[in-house]
């Protein structure tokens, strides 16, 4: 017999998913049995495979040991990645990171063993403050991404809670991102909202715009201001009011201005500055909490930005 005390970050979920990721051996036909005949109580009592669990709930486990056992030799991934990381501020709860380009966010097919949430969960565990003996059903997690060769802001997630919040209110556009980039031209305002439809190709990893709605699309909505302008190339400041997948690409490409060194949608885009990245940095994110954030309370009406934008150096 052995107990287990459910700890803040494991707090908040279906007892058989806790279940499910501690214990990645168990078979789910075995776990619900251990459930209904009362190895495994919640609190001393039978429990149902749908209650909640919450931090400071104790779970007695009558279970086989080997499911306990752990490979004492084993080594983690996240441990392969660098852990220096370039940080604009940090509390208990988030990481503000500023990402350089070409660095990607998340494992993909090309990924051997660099990304950028292997870095901020290696960076906390040599700070001690993410241990993956302790922490079975979390692990720290970005909150927003950004295209691999597209530099700025990440938010980082330290505990389970900041992270359901912060999602949440990302969806519900609570947590403002802005961005600067260099154009081809200029606008023909100075300043609009624009509001259009977005499809995307997942083949060709490519989206297109249009004017008014056409089947399976989803309406995108960019802001812009321009900032300054010789004619031939802009500066701008933009506001993402949706999230889609090279919205302000294939947007600003939309009206005539593509971003300077976008080669996929920029046609004929000679205004290389660079031979990797177009010229696109999310310098800004601002919390503007319009219902209670619990927690995270204390960061509404912050913002925080970054000014090492590579393209205005050169």
């Amino acid at each position: 017999m052995r107990t287990i005390e459910i700890k803040e970050n494991d707090g908040g979920q279906r007892l058989d998913k806790y279940l499910s990721k501690r214990f990645k051996t168990m078979p789910k036909s075995l776990m619900y049995k251990y459930i209904r005949t009362k190895y495994i109580k919640l609190n001393g009592k039978k429990c149902d495979k749908a209650d909640y669990i919450k931090s400071g709930d104790v779970l007695t486990l009558y279970i086989k040991e080997e499911f306990f056992e752990e490979n004492p030799e084993k080594k983690y991934e996240f441990t392969k990645a660098p852990y220096k990381l370039d940080i604009i501020y940090e509390d208990k709860n988030i990481i503000l990171i500023d990402k350089k380009p070409g660095v990607i966010v998340h494992q993909d097919k090309s990924y051997h063993f660099d990304c950028l949430v292997m870095r901020v969960q290696h960076y906390l565990y040599k700070k001690g403050e993410y241990n993956p003996e302790e922490e079975k059903a979390f692990t720290p997690a970005l909150v927003n991404r950004i295209d691999r060769n597209t530099g700025g802001i990440v938010i980082a997630a330290k505990n389970a809670e900041t992270l359901r919040i912060l999602n949440k209110k990302i969806k519900t556009r609570e947590v403002e991102k802005y961005y600067m980039a260099l154009l081809c031209g200029k606008p023909k305002y100075d300043s609009g909202i624009m509001k259009d439809y977005l499809i995307k190709n997942s083949s060709t990893n490519k989206v297109k715009i249009f004017k008014k709605p056409v089947e399976n699309s989803k309406e995108i909505i960019t802001e812009y201001r321009v900032l300054q302008s010789d004619g031939k190339k802009s500066l701008a400041e933009i506001k993402l009011h949706t999230g889609r997948t090279h919205q302000i690409r294939a947007h600003m490409a939309f009206i005539g201005c593509p971003l300077v060194g976008d080669s996929k949608y920029g046609k004929n885009n000679k205004n290389f500055i660079n031979d990797k990245y177009q010229a696109l940095y999310a310098y800004k994110v601002k919390f503007n909490f319009i219902n209670s954030a619990g927690k995270l309370d204390y960061l509404n009406g912050k913002e925080f930005d970054t000014n090492n934008i590579w393209f205005l150096k050169k």
